[in-house]
């Protein structure tokens, strides 16, 4: 088989592979036999129908499969060969005459190839990027406090509305005359929160308010610019909405006030577990510890961010192969057509420059992962997704089960493999360049994630 390489552009390539008659036909007549050797045709016995008639029946779909396969193999084998650094898979290319496989050898495939841009990048000492050490202040150990008491809290009854109290009563639409509408609109069990009401008169008609009073308000002058709210309250069509202007008689049937937990032993046995905590000042001291924990996986992930930043700066302006790689993208999202390329192209292109960043940078520090990096990876996204739900001491064991099972999907794997790249990547790097530590309140750090 004849193979050729030219590059156009230094982005774009053209391969081009001529198989001969010679590199299939010893596989293509192995694999008739074995399908003679299988074929039940009516008249023969198993494995005697005339080699002519199976030659006929399946000769061009074998020639195919064959060819196919072989193109495959010689085709990366050249690539990886002579370290062609190529973007995404080789695409058919414009230039690719129809191929008359049921006509004689030789063949000719042409494929175009998208070529990783020139450019390398190294990191050393000279090199300086930030690094955040997050303090934890009281008022950070107080908010987690009323977080968590307010996680494990609950609505108790009330005597009299204020603040943020939900009450629940009888609505009844009235005439202009004060009295109950006949046929009018009856709302059972409306329960309402005074505090979301938008008009302060209409609100304040609430204040105060006990169980068995009737208050009269108007709902369409309570919530004036929204349809949705005065609709959901008297379970009607939201279209039917604008029209409603009447005003409403509201018997308050009862009130409720959310309590937060109080701070004792049954809050920190439900945060820490039975008998971890036996008193307020541990379990500041321990909730302390997990803030200080979580900062520190922020901080990574801070320095993560800005060290993708440093790097596509260093490495600045790059020229892609556009119009192939918006072809290989329209294959993959067919359904979804040019527009949407378009539309997407950039952020596609910025995430290829980044992959392609990290696996140079990799490369000049001699950084490689393997099944532990990745089994790593997969357990912090296993304890992430258990701490969401507030499960934070999870035991390993169920960890290591879970992370077991995210590995198993393919594309889950193609994750975590970046990841552990990524963090064992970010790891060789603080030790290569100069970190400028920076303190930060909580606060601060925040607002440095969002720009602000």
């Amino acid at each position: 088989m004849k193979i050729t390489f030219e590059t156009h552009d230094e982005v774009y390539g053209l391969l081009t592979l001529v198989v001969e008659e010679a590199d299939y036909s010893e596989e293509v007549e192995k694999t008739l036999k074995d399908y003679r050797k299988k074929a039940s045709v009516p008249g023969f016995r198993p494995g005697m129908a005339p080699m002519g008639m199976i030659r006929r029946q399946y000769g061009t779909t074998v020639k195919i499969d064959v060819i196919n396969k072989i193109i495959g193999k010689q085709m990366y084998d050249y690539i990886g060969d002579n370290n062609i650094e190529m973007l995404g898979q080789p695409l058919a290319s414009d230039t690719q005459e129809p191929v008359e496989i049921e006509g004689s050898a030789p063949y000719t495939f042409a494929f175009d190839i998208a070529l990783a841009p020139a450019f390398s990048i190294e990191l050393t000492e000279d090199d300086k990027i930030e690094y955040a050490t997050i303090t934890v202040g009281d008022k950070d150990i107080d908010a987690m406090v009323n977080m968590y008491a307010a996680r494990a809290g609950s609505y108790d009854k009330v005597d009299s509305c204020r603040g943020n109290d939900m009450i629940k009563g009888n609505l009844k639409e009235l005439a202009s005359d004060g009295s109950v509408k006949e046929d009018g609109i009856t709302v059972e069990g409306a329960v309402m929160m005074p505090s979301y009401i938008k008009d302060e008169e209409q609100k304040a008609l609430f204040d105060g308010a006990t169980p068995g009073a009737t208050i009269v308000f108007n709902p369409r002058k309570a919530y004036p610019e929204s349809d949705v709210e005065v609709a959901s309250l008297l379970r009607i069509d939201k279209d039917k909405a604008p029209d409603m202007t009447s005003d409403f008689s509201y018997e308050v049937t009862e009130i409720t006030r959310f309590m937060p937990a109080p701070v004792d032993r049954a809050l920190f046995d439900s945060v820490f577990g039975k008998d971890t905590v036996t008193s307020e000042e541990q379990f500041r001291e321990k909730i302390g510890e997990r803030i200080r924990g979580n900062n520190a996986v922020n901080a990574d992930y801070k320095f993560r961010r800005d060290l993708r930043r440093y790097c596509e700066d260093k490495v600045g302006e790059t020229v892609f192969p556009d119009s192939l790689l918006k072809r290989a993208m329209l294959l993959k999202n067919k359904d979804k057509g040019e527009d949407y390329i378009e539309k997407n192209y950039e952020g596609a292109l910025k995430e290829f420059k980044w992959q392609l960043i990290k696996e140079r940078l990799a490369k000049s520090l001699g950084v490689t992962i393997g099944d532990e990096d990745v089994k790593g990876a997969a357990r912090d996204m296993a304890a992430a997704q258990f701490a969401q739900y507030g499960m934070t001491d999870v035991p390993e064991e169920y960890i290591n089960n879970y992370a077991d099972e995210l590995l198993k999907k393919q594309d889950e794997l193609d994750i975590f493999i970046d990841r552990a790249l990524e963090k064992k990547l970010a790891d060789t790097v603080k030790t290569k360049i100069t970190i400028v530590n920076r303190d930060m309140t909580m606060e601060e750090f925040e607002q440095s994630m969002t720009g602000e």
